[in-house]
This record gives structure tokens, sequence and C-alpha cells, in this order.
């Protein structure tokens, strides 16, 4: 699934994200955060080697229940799910060796 820019207003509800079969990539923040604006290069490159891992943009914040429930206090957070469980996350990556070290976190395709 190729990379997408911006966060979306909409988001999946938990159970939906606990349900999905496949691997995904959930990367929590808003557009305005300089943070997350800093951190778009170097998911970007990352998630190249990577074409097939749904990734989904989160946007973060007040009410949003979400990110509540995966405890994200801080923007950017990324975090790799299969079948509704943690693999792993990355907070604030600048490099793209943060990224890429999360997503080698994943099993190897059958």
């Amino acid at each position: 699934m190729p990379y997408i820019a911006h966060y979306p207003a909409s988001a999946p509800d938990r159970a939906t994200v606990d349900a999905a079969a496949e691997p995904l990539l959930l990367e929590f923040g808003v557009n305005w955060c300089p943070h997350c604006q800093n951190a778009q290069p170097a998911i970007e490159q990352a998630l190249a080697a990577y074409p097939a891992l749904r990734h989904i943009k989160v946007e973060d914040g007040p009410g949003r229940r979400l990110g509540r429930s995966f405890r994200v206090k801080l923007w950017p957070s990324l975090i790799l799910l299969q079948h509704g469980v943690e693999l792993g996350r990355v907070v604030r990556p600048l490099a793209e060796a943060e990224v890429a070290d999360l997503l080698a976190l994943l099993p190897p395709a059958p």
C-alpha cells in the first residue's frame, strides 16, 4: 500500500483494527504538528521497502478514542500490529533506520 501523506479526519475503530488479519502500521499524529512533519521523510523511505504493508494515518487529539486505547502520548507514534497485537512502536522517529527497525519486527511472509 502506498505511503499516505496526510492524516485524515476519519479513523477506524479499535475493533476494526484488532480484527485486521494482515499486519498494519498505525501512525498517530496531526497535519500541523512539526514533529509529525519532520518524521515524514523517514517514514516514507522506510515504507518503500514494504509496499504491501497497510499504513493507516490516524488524526489524534482530545476525544479521539483510538489513540487513547493505544496510550499514545506523543506525535507521531507509529505502532506495528498483527492480528490486533502490538509488535512494537516508535515515537518521533527522525531517521529511516528507526522506522526500518520497527518494520523488521514483521514476521517473514509465508
